[in-house]
C-alpha cells in the first residue's frame, strides 16, 4: 500500500483530499504547516478541524513548524517588495520553497510516494495544467514550483467544482460539516486585515508624496506611495480631473506616484526574469497570464540569458513588475517568470 502525506490547512479542500486518497486505498498521514506565529487563535483553530477529520479517517498527523523558513523566504520578501514598489506574490513563492519543496521532502522522510493537496489543478508528473472548475483554478499560483516536484504531487480534487466538495464534505460527518460551516480562509494566510497593516509594522508607510503626471509635473498629493500598486485609481489626488486617473509607476527613492489615464496602462511588451521552464524551446507563441484574475492574452516569447522577451499581440492593462507571467498552451502551463518591467 502506497503512503501519501497530505497537507492539510484545516479546510474543506484538503479535508475531503485525505478521505478521497484513504476510499482510493492508499495509506494516508496528515501534515499541517505552521508557517507564522499568529497569536488570534488561527492555529488552535486550524488543528482543531484537523483532529476531528483525522479521528473520523483514524490517520495520523504531523505539525511541521516551518515558521522561520517562511519567514525568510515569503514574509520578508512580502515586506521588501512594497518597499521596493513592486507587487509581490507571497503564494507563488510559498507553493515553490514551501508546500512543495520543504513539505514534499519532509513527506519523502516520512516514506511517502507522494504528497497531496487540496489544490484545484492537474499534473501529469511532467506538466501542470488548470482544473476542470476554472473559477477556482490554481494552476497560476504552482507555476514557479520545480519540475523536479511534479511526479510525486497528487492533487484529487481537480476535476470537481468547489460547491460540489462542499456539499459533499456537509454530508459525509460531522467533523466535516463542521468546517464547511466556517468561513473561507483568505487568499494570504498572514495578512488578517490589508496588506498595509502588515507592512507597517516594518516601515512608516504614512508619508505623503507628490502625484506627478506622464511629463513630470506635479498634479496632486497621494497618502505614501506604499499604498498604492499599478492599475490602483482610489486614494490620491488629482487637481481637475474630469475623467478616472489611474497608478503607472511608483517612485519609492523619492516617494512620488505617476498617474494617467486608462490608456497610459497599455502594455504591448514585458521583460521577465527567474524562469520556470517545462519545456526546452527559446522562441514560442503561447498565451501568457500576467496576474493570477487576468484573460490570457497570445504572445511571442523569446528566451535569452535566463530572461524572457515577451511581445504581446495585444495591449494588456496594470501590469504591475513583481507579478508572475504564466505561460499557457491551451490549458497546459509551459513556464512561467517574473515580471521585470514593461513597455
Amino acid at each position: 500500500m502506497k503512503k501519501v502525506m497530505v497537507g492539510m490547512s484545516g479546510g474543506i479542500d484538503s479535508s475531503v483530499t485525505a478521505y478521497m486518497l484513504q476510499k482510493e486505498g492508499f495509506e494516508v498521514e496528515g501534515c499541517y504547516l505552521k508557517l507564522h506565529n499568529r497569536t488570534d487563535g488561527y492555529h488552535e483553530q486550524n488543528l482543531s478541524y484537523i483532529e476531528d477529520v483525522a479521528k473520523f479517517l483514524d490517520i495520523k498527523y504531523h505539525v511541521l513548524d516551518l515558521s522561520q523558513k517562511f519567514e525568510e523566504e515569503v514574509y520578508d520578501y512580502f515586506v521588501d517588495s512594497y518597499l521596493e514598489g513592486t507587487t509581490p506574490n507571497p503564494c507563488v513563492k510559498c507553493n515553490r520553497q514551501i508546500k512543495f519543496g520543504a513539505m514534499l521532502d519532509f513527506a519523502k522522510e516520512h516514506n511517502a510516494s507522494y504528497l497531496a493537496t487540496g489544490h484545484y489543478v492537474k499534473t501529469d508528473g511532467k506538466f501542470i495544467y488548470e482544473a476542470d472548475d476554472n473559477t477556482k483554478d490554481q494552476s497560476y499560483f504552482l507555476s514557479q514550483v520545480d519540475k523536479e516536484a511534479l511526479p510525486y504531487m497528487m492533487f484529487p480534487l481537480s476535476t470537481y467544482k468547489k460547491e460540489d466538495i462542499i456539499k459533499f464534505g456537509a454530508k459525509l460527518d460531522v467533523a466535516y460539516k463542521r468546517i464547511t460551516e466556517k468561513n473561507e480562509s483568505q487568499e494570504i494566510c498572514f495578512v488578517e486585515t490589508v496588506y498595509t497593516d502588515v507592512v507597517k509594522r516594518h516601515a512608516n508607510i504614512d508619508i505623503p508624496g507628490k502625484v506627478l503626471d506622464e511629463k513630470g509635473n506635479v498634479v496632486g498629493e497621494h497618502k505614501g506611495y506604499m499604498h498604492y500598486t499599478i492599475g490602483k485609481r482610489r486614494g490620491f489626488t488629482v487637481h481637475g480631473a474630469q475623467e478616472p486617473h489611474f497608478v503607472t509607476k511608483l517612485d519609492p527613492k523619492n516617494n512620488t506616484i505617476v498617474v494617467g489615464k486608462k490608456t497610459a496602462l497599455e502594455v504591448n511588451n514585458v521583460e521577465a526574469e527567474n524562469l520556470n521552464m517545462f519545456i526546452d524551446e527559446k522562441e514560442f507563441e503561447c498565451t501568457v497570464k500576467l496576474r493570477y484574475r487576468s484573460v490570457s492574452v497570445p504572445c511571442k516569447v523569446t528566451i535569452e540569458d535566463d530572461k524572457a522577451k515577451i511581445t504581446l499581440t495585444e495591449p494588456a492593462f496594470g501590469v504591475a513588475a513583481g507579478q508572475l507571467a504564466v505561460f499557457y498552451e491551451e490549458n497546459k502551463v509551459i513556464g512561467s517568470a517574473w515580471i521585470k518591467a514593461t513597455s
